[in-house]
């Protein structure tokens, strides 16, 4: 049966590849991918810090509902995360999700948006080498691997770990995860 995906993700700074990788990744395996964002229109995704390409936000996160979807995408770039941490109703999507036990997956500096939800203290992590401290100060266990899955919590660091992580999302989706609350 076809699981529903939510993207999170602000309306720019976004990095493509961990949108599009993960997107391809969780479509290919028969599910269906929303991209959520506090604005409506389009996100505008970036290549480093070259603009990529566009994508239509399917919904708003004001109407965005936990229950109406069966895990949630965190793709980082640097500005993505960033902006998005700075929308309170993003920021209680993000913690509500993880609350319901549904799969909840963040790349690279996404993990930024996890910890301005409190959702960090007393799990095992990763993320771009940069967030390790403010991981750690936010309660969180930093480690430097390719692929950390802490019940329904899913990290990885960056593009190059996009194999891994984007087999962790399919896996999950088809497969739970196992809540594990702080």
């Amino acid at each position: 049966m076809a699981k529903r995906v939510a993207f999170l993700v602000a309306s720019e700074g976004i990095e493509q590849v961990e949108l599009t990788e993960p997107w391809k990744a969780v479509t290919d395996a028969g599910h269906e991918a929303f991209v959520v964002s506090p604005e409506a229109g389009e996100v505008q995704m970036f290549n480093h810090l070259d603009k990529g390409d566009t994508k239509q936000v399917d919904v708003t996160v004001a109407d965005a509902k936990v229950e109406d979807f069966d895990a949630l995408v965190l793709p980082g770039g640097v500005a993505n995360p960033d902006n998005l941490r700075t929308h309170d109703d993003a920021v209680a999507l993000v913690r509500d999700f993880i609350a319901s036990g549904r799969p909840v997956a963040a790349i690279c500096h996404a993990p930024w948006t996890l910890i301005e939800a409190d959702v960090v203290k007393g799990r095992r992590l990763t993320s771009w080498p940069s967030l390790q401290t403010d991981l750690r100060n936010a309660g969180g266990e930093w480690v430097d691997e390719s692929l950390v899955v802490d019940g329904n919590l899913i990290t990885s660091r960056n593009p190059d770990d996009l194999p891994d992580f984007c087999g962790a999302v399919v896996e999950a989706l088809e497969h739970g995860a196992a809540a594990n609350p702080a």
